[in-house]
This record gives C-alpha cells, structure tokens and sequence, in this order.
C-alpha cells in the first residue's frame, strides 16, 4: 500500500512539474510574440546605430587626416544626411518575421567609392542583436 500511495505521488509529482514546464514554454512563447519589435522600431534603431558609427567612426578618420573643422562639419554633414539615412534603410532591409523574433537584412551603400555593408539584425524581446557585419 505504501508502494502504492508513493507511485501516485511520483506520477503526480511528474505531472505537474510537466504541467509547469508547459506553462512556463507557453509564457515565454506569448511574452516573445508580444515583444516582437516592429519595422519601425528596426528603422530607430538601424539610423541611430549608422549616425553613431558615421560621427564616432568616420568623422574620426577624417579628422585624423583633414583636422578638427572637418571633423566638426563632418558631425554636421551626417545630420544633413539623416532623412537620406532613413531612405536607404526603409528601402533596403527585408523583414522576415517569425511571430517570435524578426530578422532584418539590410544593404547599405552609399556608392561613390564608400564600401557598402550587408548586415543581419535579429529582433527579440524589444532588442536588436547584430548576428552578421560584412563589407560588400
């Protein structure tokens, strides 16, 4: 009887930590779906990071080798350019979107002798995570 009462136990135990897990697989499923980022929230996020990269990393170059007031009219150059910025990304990146996450490919070439990059974002719980950077 003991064996018994104690099989039960083990199978009750079993089941619900099953049940659990299935809960717990389901609340993640439904909080990614939910956190899912959107297009437009890739647009923010691909602009900001290409205007900090452009200031922080080109207009650095260039001050390095044509002085501080280029690199001051640089910062205000890629400002200028920021509608132009939006216009490449908007027309340059596919979205596959998996319900749970997103992977964006984007093509960015500003042409005129500039290397171009192919880069693929994934989307996930409202963050974007940089999976591929690759000079084109």
């Amino acid at each position: 009887m003991v064996k018994s009462r104690f099989g039960n136990y083990q199978q009750n135990k079993y089941a619900n930590w099953l049940i659990g897990l299935l809960f717990l697989t389901g609340l993640t499923g439904l909080s990614m779906a939910i956190t899912n980022p959107d297009h437009e929230a890739y647009e923010e996020y691909a602009i900001e990071k290409i205007v900090t990269y452009l200031k922080e990393d080109g207009c650095s170059q260039l001050g390095n080798q044509l002085g501080a007031f280029l690199k001051n009219q640089c910062h205000t150059l890629v400002d200028i350019a920021k509608p132009k910025i939006k216009q490449i990304v908007v027309e340059e990146t596919q979205r596959q979107n998996f319900l749970f996450f997103s992977i964006y490919e984007t093509n960015l070439s500003i042409g005129n002798g500039f290397p171009g990059y192919h880069v693929v974002i994934i989307g996930v719980f409202n963050n974007f995570i940089i999976y591929e950077a690759e000079e084109i």
